[in-house]
């Protein structure tokens, strides 16, 4: 099948089922094109557990997933491409972040939620990247145990120095890789742009940037922005939504390396494979469920 009877395929399957397909803003633009709503992993799973649907098909990677399952725990969640995952979520476990509270007994954990179920389930509370400064203000206690984005980490540690971030040895392979010769290569190049980084980049990065935020805080900026051309530090994906919101603006990538590999194994075939097929489910075990939707409860009634 071509690209377009598989999009009618997909939209069949999709009434037929009451499905519901979400995409995260780096998945490639064929699958932004049949999702019914893209956005950032939890504004995904939260859209997942406020409507109607029987079945969330989770087009991200394997945490993403999980999280649409822990707020939607009586839904069909599938992941299209099983084998998504997410290197910097893998950098943390339970076992080893219990053995880091060992370590500093008067710290509270705060998940990003790029982390496994498990690993939510260990902590006190959850953070996104555009939320995470307020979540950090907003606890009372000094020590704060960050996991598992050291990046994004620093960059709260900058916003909040009243706090002591105890920083964990994670990172996301695509952002941090990024170099501060790019950026002056790019900068040269374009003088007249915009730099717009995420902050899971590294803290010099995220300095050199005229602006710092999560994928849907750059995307709003440039649509509200009164500049016309900006150089964009986060994964190259959600160059799809920028120019469909900003026409008459231009967008450059600030690196050939931003591309994430996980976020790129779902096509529309295996969106239509998991529509047809209902593969692949997430299930996770109850207990850990319920601890991990505490974490992200917390974050929420702050938020």
């Amino acid at each position: 099948m071509n690209s377009n009877d598989l999009k009618e395929k997909i939209l069949q399957l999709k009434k037929e089922k009451n499905a519901v397909i979400v995409a995260h803003n780096y998945q490639v633009d064929d699958v932004q094109e049949v999702a019914d709503v893209i956005g950032d992993s939890l504004a995904l799973s939260q859209y997942c557990a406020e409507n109607d649907k029987d079945i969330i098909v989770f087009c991200g990677v394997h945490f993403m997933a999980e999280s649409a399952k822990i707020l939607s725990p009586d839904k069909t969640v599938l992941l299209p491409e099983i084998d998504a995952g997410c290197p910097m979520a893998d950098m943390v476990t339970a076992d080893a972040l219990r053995k880091e509270k060992e370590k500093h007994p008067g710290a509270v954990v705060v998940c990003y939620i790029n982390s496994s179920a498990e690993v939510k389930a260990e902590s006190d509370i959850c953070c996104t990247s555009s939320n995470a400064v307020k979540v950090v203000k907003s606890i009372k206690e000094k020590d704060i145990l960050f996991v598992p984005d050291q990046n994004l980490g620093s960059y709260v540690a900058k916003m909040v120095p009243e706090k002591n971030i105890i920083l964990w040895n994670g990172y996301c392979i695509t952002h941090h890789k990024v170099s501060m010769s790019e950026v002056k290569e790019v900068r040269e190049i374009h003088p007249d742009a915009l730099l717009l980084v995420h902050p899971e980049c590294q803290k010099e990065i995220a300095e050199a940037a005229d602006f710092v935020g999560s994928t849907k805080q750059i995307i709003d900026y440039a649509k509200q922005s009164e500049s016309s051309k900006f150089i964009i530090g986060t994964e190259m994906g959600v160059l799809y939504q920028l120019k469909k919101d900003n026409p008459d603006k231009t967008f450059y990538l600030l690196s050939k390396g931003l591309i994430c590999p996980n976020m790129k194994k779902t096509s529309l075939k295996s969106v239509y494979d998991a529509l047809n097929e209902m593969k692949y489910e997430i299930n996770l075990d109850e207990g850990i469920r319920l601890k991990a939707k505490e974490s992200l409860d917390r974050m929420l009634q702050i938020s």
